[in-house]
């Protein structure tokens, strides 16, 4: 039979529901919050839940990411009143099937009802038959790797590395860190992971270290009940319990304060977490899979990062290379991040100029994969005929191509200078040395000024004086 769950704080509404739905042919279980709802989830599998807008201990738009995170495959349509009608819409965008206002009216109720679970056996019967053919198909191809939608797989030897990596960690419970500079695509490393692991049909639940507050990080972590802190106007569920049974995704976590890391170790130690403002204990199965772009053990030296904490994290570590090591990655990269651009914007652009893929060839990316993707996309908006040009590049990678494959009137000054000059002139051989410095960490900040006078820690005005010194525009 055909199960439901209705989550709606007045009683009388979830009683009428019932009764009505029962009589055409559902089983169904009735909560009065939030809380309480989610319960029901963890204990039954339900065809569909009907959920009230505004509930006592939280909303819909909460409840609505804590059950697509927990139970992405469950149906959920949001009971509204008209007021609630804008805010409905964009649940939908999130993931609701459908909603429904008040007053409820039986026949609308059930017609929305009935399609919603025919949606729902469509999709699942069309990943069953995807699963019969996997299944069909001979050993050796079912052991192809699942790859991340945002993961592209390269050819050179450093994506071959890492893929192999990919391959040997997935099947293994072992927690890992993703070492690698800021935009390499660890999170899709991580995804990619997940989704071969034993773990795959389970939520991934990905956090951004980074952009936590102390106050906040313990809430986000462990979650907590309602009027358990000013302002916890509703109960929360953290993101160890929504991803129990799957993977927690942890970016960025040389961000966290000392204090949050030892509630951290503790959780991943005892394998259990408790709500702030709970006493019930709830067992963990969690996956942890960490991300950084700085030096843990570094930190460790320091007294920023826990030594232990780091070595529970650290039973395998993978390497994502920039991209700048990448060789031929990069222009296979570009390629997919045009047809993706081409799609969002409705655009016909085919190809790069050669002057472009040269330029694209030997830049630093300092922000790698993704300042790559959107320089693509900047430019692919930008151009008028079916080839990118270099007119169509940020002012920062065209003067580095300017700079670099260009006869540098810079260099040649700076070396005319010193040849000119007295043969053993100490104060001329300074200045060129003084000039290639310049000219190098310009280079290494790909031209950006600022950041070229606080490494060579002179003011920006000295800076500017003494490019045009070097006849350097």
């Amino acid at each position: 039979m055909k199960k439901i769950l209705i989550i709606d704080d007045e009683v009388n509404v979830g009683l009428l529901l019932s009764k009505f739905l029962t009589r055409n042919g559902y089983e169904v279980d009735t909560a009065t919050n939030g809380a309480s709802g989610l319960e029901y989830l963890k204990a039954n599998t339900y065809s569909l839940v009907l959920c009230d807008f505004r509930l006592e201990d939280t909303d819909g738009r909460e409840m609505l990411r804590n059950i697509k995170a927990l139970y992405p495959t469950t149906g959920v349509i949001i009971i509204t009143g008209y007021s609630d009608i804008k805010m409905a819409v964009e649940l939908i965008k999130m993931g609701a099937y459908d909603y429904i206002t008040k007053p409820l009216y039986p026949d609308e109720i059930l017609n929305t009802i009935n399609k919603a679970i025919e949606t729902q056996y469509a999709l699942q019967e069309q990943a069953a038959s995807i699963d019969l053919a996997a299944d069909e198909k001979p050993q050796k191809e079912n052991k192809k790797q699942v790859l991340s939608a945002e993961f592209v797989a390269g050819t050179s030897r450093a994506s071959k590395e890492l893929l192999r990596q990919i391959e040997l960690v997935s099947p293994t419970n072992y927690s890992v860190i993703i070492l690698g500079e800021s935009g390499t695509g660890k999170e899709s490393v991580a995804k990619s992971i997940h989704l071969n692991s034993p773990r795959a049909n389970q939520p991934f639940i990905a956090m951004d270290c980074g952009s936590l507050t102390k106050e906040l990080a313990a809430s986000e972590f462990f979650g907590h009940e309602k009027g358990s802190f000013t302002g916890a106007f509703s109960t929360k569920i953290g993101h160890f319990e929504m991803a129990n049974g799957g993977t927690l995704f942890l970016d960025e976590v040389g961000n966290l304060s000392y204090e949050i890391q030892a509630a951290l170790l503790r959780t991943v130690q005892e394998r259990k977490v408790k709500r702030i403002g709970s006493t019930k204990e709830i067992d963990l199965d969690v996956r942890i899979i960490i991300a950084t772009n700085e030096n843990l053990q570094d930190g460790i030296s320091k007294g920023r990062f826990r030594e232990d904490l780091y070595h529970r994290f650290n039973e395998f570590s993978i390497y994502m290379p920039p991209l700048r090591e990448r060789g031929n990655d990069i222009m296979m990269l570009a390629e997919h991040f045009l047809k993706i651009a081409n799609q969002e914007l409705d655009r016909n652009v085919t190809s790069f100029s050669p002057e472009v893929v040269e330029c694209f060839m030997n830049y630093r990316w300092q922000g790698n994969i993704r300042e790559l993707k959107n320089v693509v996309r900047r430019a692919t908006l930008l151009s008028e005929g079916s080839e990118i040009s270099m007119k169509a590049l940020p002012l920062e990678i065209s003067n580095f191509k300017l700079a670099a494959f260009e006869p540098s009137s810079a260099i040649a000054s700076s070396a005319n200078e010193v040849k000119e000059g007295p043969k053993h002139d100490l104060k001329n051989a300074a200045l060129g040395a003084e000039h290639e410095t310049i000219l190098r960490v310009l280079r290494e900040v790909n031209f950006n000024k600022t950041k070229a006078a606080e490494i060579l820690n002179i003011d920006r005005k000295t800076l500017y004086n003494k490019m045009k010194a070097i006849n350097l525009k």
